[in-house]
């Protein structure tokens, strides 16, 4: 009789789906993956929000990998992607206040959320604002800036548009990175209720993103070889996995 060789149970893959949902600035697209028990009896979902300038898309990799025991959820900002942008000028408040309106028709009563550099500044403003709804925070790279790299940053010229292809409407770049300058992320850091996870890749940001612990030493900070680029892309399976152990630690 033949003995059959036992084989390695494979893992199950997260659905990925892109949708359109209602904010105050019109339809806000978002990417998101579904685990295979739908969700419902899941972990608490994660929110990613992408630097400035690019889309929810810079996630793509990662959704698949960390949405297999929770719904994820990667939102173009407003202006950015497929997303309607705002009206007019608008502050890292206005733009946190967007993504509250997808999580209020979303109806969350509980997620974590993970924020890239400027993402990170809008991900601080949704868990200093909804403390209740918040648990955790990952940070990738935060601009934790002087006030004369603030000042430098406002006067810095746009950043390079990512070739993803994808329309800009209005000057959605110009103004998230205007907001991000005028943050005052120390500040906002120091009413920070949540438990913290500082990823710290080697890119610009390095010596900025070591500050957060001058506000908050509880906060872990976890240093990485790959560069935030490519975090999400090359690196996406370690990103992943750190991620979970945090939020499930």
């Amino acid at each position: 009789m033949r003995r059959e060789t036992p084989t390695r149970p494979v893992a199950a893959q997260a659905r990925v789906r892109r949708g359109y949902f209602e904010c105050r600035y019109g339809q806000l697209h978002v990417h998101n993956s579904i685990p295979p028990g739908g969700g419902f009896e899941e972990a608490a979902p994660l929110l990613c929000l992408h630097d400035c300038p690019g889309s929810g898309r810079v996630f793509a990799r990662f959704l698949a990998l960390a949405g297999r025991d929770r719904s994820v959820y990667a939102p173009d900002l407003p202006g950015f992607g497929e997303s309607d942008p705002p009206p007019g000028v608008a502050a890292i408040e206005d733009y946190a206040a967007a993504i509250g309106d997808f999580l209020d028709s979303m109806r969350l009563r509980r997620l974590d959320i993970l924020g890239q550099r400027v993402g990170a500044l809008i991900g601080t403003e949704l868990a200093v604002t909804r403390p209740r709804q918040i648990g955790r925070l990952v940070m990738v790279s935060a601009p934790l800036l002087t006030a004369e790299e603030r000042r430098a940053a406002a006067r810095a010229p746009p950043s390079p548009v990512p070739g993803d292809g994808l329309p800009r409407a209005g000057d959605g770049q110009g103004w998230l990175e205007a907001a991000a300058a005028q943050y005052p992320l120390r500040e906002r850091l120091a009413r920070l209720s949540q438990r913290l996870l500082v990823l710290r890749p080697h890119d610009d940001l390095w010596e900025a993103t070591g500050r957060v612990r001058d506000v908050l030493p509880a906060a872990r900070l976890l240093e990485l070889e790959p560069s935030g680029q490519e975090l999400f892309a090359s690196a996406a399976a370690g990103a992943a996995d750190t991620v979970r152990e945090f939020l499930q630690g």
